[in-house]
């Protein structure tokens, strides 16, 4: 965190997170929160609160949850700086000149120059397009009947037969060779000097999710190789966290998002109205790009080529998924290789049906290894049974495993007892199916560990204090930041018995304190745990009486386990061992008192 903690407060608290974040959730008001559809999972039911009191949202469905920094950085894929300048920039805030190491001056000046050539070069390619030069280009983009609109809109270009044009012009806004190398745009060698990378290609502009420019694809007019040529890794480029049309994609209304392989594809089906298609940006999908994926939707649908290399994509893209705890399913594009041909001679109406009809990802990896057996020899079909037999062990959960089993035995007609029979076999040969937790019965509470009903005790008494601090004068002889054994939650306690006893506790400027987006989350989840007792029923209702008793218990839960910690830890130490019988002293006298709940 670059700037000083009153100027990141000043901009914390000049921006109101429940009018930051109606920007880009729809909220509905039910008492005093507000609340909406997460916009960082997929879900029907809004879990999703934001506190105009606290000035803080928190998603009971996900976990995410944070101030108006967190917001914007998890929504908007962006640093600490950048949320901080768009929302002093919001506010009418002038940042002050940060105080930066020589090296983070170099890395900053370095990643926002190469953002500004990026800039340039998309102008200069777009105008490109458009001149009589651009005409092969502007031409292919009409022959795949994009329209000017679309175009536009995607800021596509072209780069021309001459080879040292872009590099030229950089040069007259001021960059040097250097940077220039650097952005990926040129390559330099002995021979040629510095050269531009792209020529004779149409070319894409690659967008982040804050619209800007950070790379480029460019597809060769002609026979030359290679067809598509993308923007190396650079300070501003990382493949494997970005996808190509996530910018527009992110705001569709869909519940499941498109990955295509090609960025025609994604273009022409933005252009259909289906907004919610993205690609991998000239690389295999990658494990990273699924959990950017996951902040948006649970459901994948793959749009991959029809040949045998789309298979083979789709195939490892479905794993990628399915171990990213999300579901995929596949499209089926014939008779047409791709869905932007496709929907050149089918339509969007045809489209959407196979949308509606794609097929699930297990059923597609079952479909694909039936193609390597010739199910009319009987011995093949016993190895291709055995084969699905061991598919569904990758289910360790039984209803999950049983369901498709029973699907895939009526789809390939196979008698589902003698599957589970070979199922069975499987595992008792193998070992491949991992043992599998019972589960609680219906309307059965999963049992916690003690150390998570601990911590779940020291939520409540945070949270308790933050939206009644004057419970502090009640407790504060028998609680101190001390009792909160955990490192994380001890710092949280510390900070807001500060502001309780200096009167100015204001719980969104703790979170700015922490830059890990995990500590972000599990320090919001202490101010928006639901008050109870500690048998969690709730206490909206309950009366006076029976609040002090149950504030009692949780105070009690807290200093008994800070008893037992400091016993079991710190006895050895002397000054440690007074305060183990100080701590002593004062739990008897707990024990035997009783709380008054009176403001």
């Amino acid at each position: 965190m670059y700037y000083p903690e009153d100027i990141v407060e000043e901009v914390r608290s000049r921006n109101n997170i429940v009018d930051v974040v109606s920007e880009h959730v729809r909220l509905q008001k039910k008492g005093s929160t507000y609340f909406g559809l997460c916009p960082f999972h997929n879900e029907k039911t809004p879990s999703f609160s934001v506190s105009p009191n606290k000035q803080m949202f928190y998603c009971f469905g996900c976990g995410a949850g944070g101030n108006v920094y967190s917001f914007l950085m998890q929504y908007e894929n962006a640093t600490f700086q950048e949320a901080i300048k768009t929302l002093a920039d919001r506010a009418g805030i002038k940042l002050p000149e940060i105080e930066l190491t020589d090296e983070m001056k170099k890395a900053a000046s370095e990643k926002q120059v190469l953002l500004e050539i990026n800039k340039e070069a998309a102008k200069y390619f777009y105008y490109a397009l458009r001149s009589p030069a651009g005409k092969n280009g502007y031409d292919y983009f009409k022959n795949g009947k994009l329209s000017d609109e679309t175009m536009k809109a995607w800021g596509l270009g072209y780069s021309n037969m001459y080879a040292d044009d872009l590099v030229k012009y950089l040069r007259t806004k001021g960059y040097s060779d250097e940077m220039i190398v650097k952005s990926g745009l040129a390559s330099h060698d002995e021979k040629r000097g510095t050269h531009d990378k792209f020529w004779n290609r149409v070319m894409f502009p690659i967008q982040d999710a804050n619209h800007r420019v950070i790379g480029f694809g460019g597809r060769v007019m002609g026979e030359g190789e290679p067809k598509y040529l993308n923007s190396p890794e650079t300070p501003v480029f990382d493949k494997s966290r970005n996808l190509y049309g996530l910018n527009y994609a992110r705001s569709s209304k869909k519940n499941h998002i498109i990955l295509c392989e090609g960025y025609m594809d994604v273009i022409a089906m933005h252009q259909a109205g289906f907004t919610e298609a993205v690609a991998s940006l000239g690389t295999a999908f990658t494990s990273g790009q699924a959990n950017i994926l996951k902040r948006f939707t649970e459901n994948v649908i793959l749009s991959y080529d029809s040949d045998g290399a789309g298979t083979k994509a789709a195939l490892r893209a479905i794993k990628i998924l399915r171990e990213c705890g999300m579901s995929g399913k596949v499209l089926d594009l014939k008779p047409y290789k791709d869905p932007d041909e496709f929907i050149k001679n089918l339509g969007a109406e045809e489209f959407e049906q196979r949308i509606k009809n794609a097929r699930n990802g297990f059923y597609f990896e079952v479909d694909a290894e039936a193609k390597e057996y010739d199910l009319n020899d009987p011995e093949e079909k016993t190895r291709f049974h055995r084969e699905i037999a061991r598919m569904l062990c990758a289910f360790p959960d039984d209803v999950e495993r049983n369901n498709y089993l029973e699907g895939i035995c009526r789809e390939y007609s196979i008698n589902a007892e003698s599957m589970r029979k070979l199922v069975g076999t499987v595992v008792n040969q193998t070992g491949l199916l991992a043992p599998l937790k019972p589960k609680p019965k219906s309307g059965e509470a999963k049992k916690s560990t003690p150390e998570e009903g601990i911590k779940k005790a020291q939520r409540i008494l945070i949270t308790w204090l933050t939206e009644e601090p004057w419970i502090y004068k009640e407790i504060k002889e028998y609680i101190s930041a001390g009792d909160f054994t955990d490192e994380l939650y001890g710092r949280v306690a510390k900070r807001v018995i500060e502001g309780i006893e200096a009167d100015k506790l204001v719980p969104a400027a703790l979170i700015s304190e922490f830059d890990d987006e995990q500590e972000q989350r599990e320090v919001a989840s202490m101010f928006n745990t639901r008050i109870s007792g500690l048998d969690g029923m709730p206490l909206e209702n309950e009366s006076a009486a029976e609040k002090a008793r149950a504030l009692k218990d949780i105070v009690l839960k807290v200093k008994e386990n800070s008893y037992d910690y400091y016993s079991k830890n710190l006895a050895s130490d002397v000054a440690a061992l007074d305060e183990v019988i100080k701590g002593k002293k004062l739990l008897e006298k707990l024990r035997g008192i009783t709380f008054t709940y009176t403001e």
